[in-house]
């Protein structure tokens, strides 16, 4: 039998081939001074967040940041349309809000609790019908690949996106944002920021969306995907002495949208039949959320305060059988409410010989739903109702030790403990009588440590490798037929990551590369029921992935920018075997590709400005964008996929002081690809990705 080679070997060998190479490429570049800060990414701005309080791009961790210029010039208005712009993270269109699965390097869960956390200003989105969010006025996004469990916790596996909204310190003036586009698109949004001598400052924002729809339902003769969508959003900063600071961020969201316009597959054939069903289907979503942070600084310390509170309600009608006859619909209904602290204690001097940071936190889960099957055949209707409240624990803390051995190596220790006590109550479902409720709890704990050691080089740049486990709770299957199918148990990963970063020829170029081996263990995976009608989550895999980002940034001339991202993924089962008690039949997936998981992500990007300088006119923006991803598979078969495919977007602006126009357009060329699939007992069923849409911005700032 052939030997396999050690991973932690081969992880090894790079890290030092990587580490060499950049050394030398750094010590090659002659900077103004000796300072690490990466003035060649075009961010200058020292990242400062709840948990972070230095340099993004200094710490040990793959890591992607979109500025508010970023987000503003590729147009981008919901988070599932930063897809591929982040190497190897990909958002499917699922058909509405109700559901927004997010996979990083191949973690990521469609049914279930997510494996991608959220954060927006510092508040925790737990839920999956939270996370599909229009996204305006914003400062930056942040995506940090790989695990982030011991400072993150629970549901970070694949890792985090941190969303920063503008803070009235940093920005003053109003601003008002117009659009309109093809297919009945519209957009306004009006924001103001102030603050009284720097020690008050006040934001308020609001913003309307509606959409036409882009997909015609042939039965009804209407789009079948037309959506109105508010937003608000307050925030009050307050310097109430020059240590003390307290950020006061409310928002509020409401969505009615006609959703799901599922096709018909014929897999035999390949052929797609168009949107075909009589029933109106819809999710509509109010969404509340809300968070306080205090902060305490010296000059050797940070002490900050999180707390937040998230609610929000939804309600979902579906045409189950997706056809123009009255055979099934669903309504179902689903509530949450989430309440957080969380405290964090961080020293300063990043400059020191010993960094360190300690937290503790703690929350409470509140969470029902109803669904309500109706057989329009029979007049039968089959409800099912639960809750399910879960609290939670955790304190964790991080060190890091400086100049060890040599000038510049560092050694980053990290550990958590998270403690989860969760209980569900259920009626209507197959292991109750009627009238009657069946409760069960449970309770999960879990360590997750981190070790990592990197070389900061004396000019800009870094080198390092990582080890980190991951760790993602468990749950209920609250419509199990099978008592042994209630209760599904955490799954865990443990993540090996090496990777470099550095500018070159004075400061011209800036790569980042980074290289992962996951190893994923106790799976959590979506089985179709005993009687085959809906699924259930059980631990039934082990799974590796295994890949590869790469980003660039190159700035030839003053006004030219160049960005690339790519990022390859290998997923695949290693040892997933699905027994179906129906038919008495196991299918054996090993070294089968994960579903929804992208193998490539490509993104490239053009930024030129041109100089007018007319009374008229101050400059010309043009943007380029070029999107793919692919091949990917939907079924853990394997037997359905989308190849690769690429979208071109554009933008022109022409700019007077603070007055724009955009003229913009997506999906040039009008790509066809597939972006969600699911099937149930007798049909497959896809969603078509968006066609080729334009429109105008106009952008007043007073």
């Amino acid at each position: 039998m052939k030997k396999r080679p050690d991973i932690k070997n081969i992880i090894l060998l790079i890290f030092l081939f990587t580490a060499t190479y950049s050394y030398v490429k750094a010590e090659d570049i002659q900077g103004e001074n000796d300072s690490v800060k990466m003035k060649f990414t075009a961010k200058e701005v020292v990242i400062e967040s709840f948990k972070q309080n230095n340099n993004l791009f200094l710490q040990p961790v793959s890591a992607s940041l979109l500025t508010g210029k970023e987000v503003k010039d590729f147009n981008i208005i919901n988070i599932k349309e930063i897809t591929s712009i982040v190497p190897n993270l990909f958002i499917p269109d699922y058909g509405s809000k109700m559901t927004s699965p997010a996979y990083i390097r191949g973690i990521g869960s469609h049914r279930n609790a997510p494996s991608v956390g959220l954060y927006v200003d510092g508040v925790p989105y737990f839920d999956r019908s939270t996370f599909d969010i229009n996204i305006n006025d914003i400062d930056r996004i942040e995506v940090l690949r790989g695990s982030q469990g011991t400072i993150y916790g629970r549901n970070t596996m694949g890792g985090i996106i941190n969303v920063f909204t503008k803070s009235p310190f940093k920005y003053k003036g109003t601003n008002l944002n117009l659009t309109a586009g093809n297919y009945n698109n519209y957009q306004t949004g009006l924001s103001h920021y102030g603050n009284v001598d720097n020690k008050v400052g006040y934001a308020i924002s609001g913003n309307y969306l509606h959409s036409g729809g882009y997909f015609k339902n042939t039965t009804t003769g209407k789009k079948a995907d037309p959506i109105d969508a508010v937003s608000t959003r307050a925030r009050i900063s307050w310097r109430v002495q020059p240590q003390l600071l307290m950020h006061l961020v409310t928002a509020y969201e409401y969505s009615d949208q006609d959703g799901y316009p599922y096709r018909v597959l014929h897999k035999d054939t390949g052929e797609i039949d168009e949107v075909n069903y009589n029933a109106r289907s819809y999710y509509r979503r109010n969404m509340s959320t809300n968070g306080l942070n205090i902060e305490y600084i010296t000059d050797q310390f940070k002490l900050s305060s999180q707390l937040s509170f998230q609610f929000y309600d939804g309600k979902q009608g579906l045409d189950q059988d997706f056809t123009p006859k009255d055979s099934y619909y669903v309504d179902f209904y689903q509530r949450q409410q989430m309440y957080s602290q969380e405290f964090n204690i961080g020293s300063l001097k990043d400059d020191s010989r010993y960094v360190w940071q300690f937290g503790l936190f703690g929350f409470h889960q509140s969470y029902f739903q109803t669904n309500d099957v109706n057989n329009l055949l029979t007049g039968a209707h089959t409800i099912q109702s639960a809750k399910n409240p879960t609290d939670g624990f955790a304190a964790y803390h991080q060190s890091t030790i400086n100049d060890i051995i040599t000038p510049g190596l560092s050694l980053v220790l990290g550990v958590r403990y998270d403690r989860e006590k969760t209980k569900s109550t259920m009626v209507g479902t197959p292991l109750t009588k009627a009238g009657e409720s069946i409760t069960d709890k449970n309770s999960f704990s879990q360590l997750t440590p981190k070790a990592a050691i990197q070389y900061t080089f004396k000019q800009d740049g870094l080198a390092y490798f990582s080890v980190t486990k991951g760790y993602k709770t468990g749950g209920f299957n609250n419509t199990a037929e099978k008592e042994e199918d209630l209760i599904f148990n955490p799954e865990y990963s443990w993540s090996y990551e090496i990777g470099s970063r550095s500018g070159f020829f004075n400061n011209l170029l800036f790569l980042d590369l980074s290289l992962f081996y996951i190893n994923w263990e106790n799976q959590q995976i979506s089985q179709t029921k005993t009687s085959g009608k809906g699924f259930i989550i059980k631990n039934a895999g082990k799974s590796a992935s295994k890949g590869v980002e790469l980003s660039a940034q190159v700035n030839p001339v003053r006004n030219l920018s160049f960005q690339l991202g790519y990022g390859y993924t290998n997923a695949k089962y290693k040892d997933y075997k699905d027994y179906n008690a129906a038919t008495g039949v196991t299918t054996t997936y090993d070294d089968n590709y994960l579903p929804m998981v992208p193998q490539n992500t490509v993104s490239i990007s053009a930024n030129y400005t041109f100089g007018i300088n007319r009374k008229w006119l101050d400059n010309i923006v043009l943007n380029a964008q070029y999107i793919g991803a692919g091949k990917l598979y939907w079924t853990d078969k394997n037997d359905i996929s989308q190849d690769y495919y690429g979208i071109f977007n554009g933008k022109v602006s022409f700019v007077k002081k603070d007055f724009s126009i955009d003229l913009w357009s997506k999906n040039i060329g009008g790509e066809k690809y597939n972006s969600y699939y699911f099937s149930t007992s007798s049909q497959h069923y896809v969603q078509r990705g968006r066609p080729f849409t334009c429109g105008v911005n106009m952008n007043l700032k007073f």
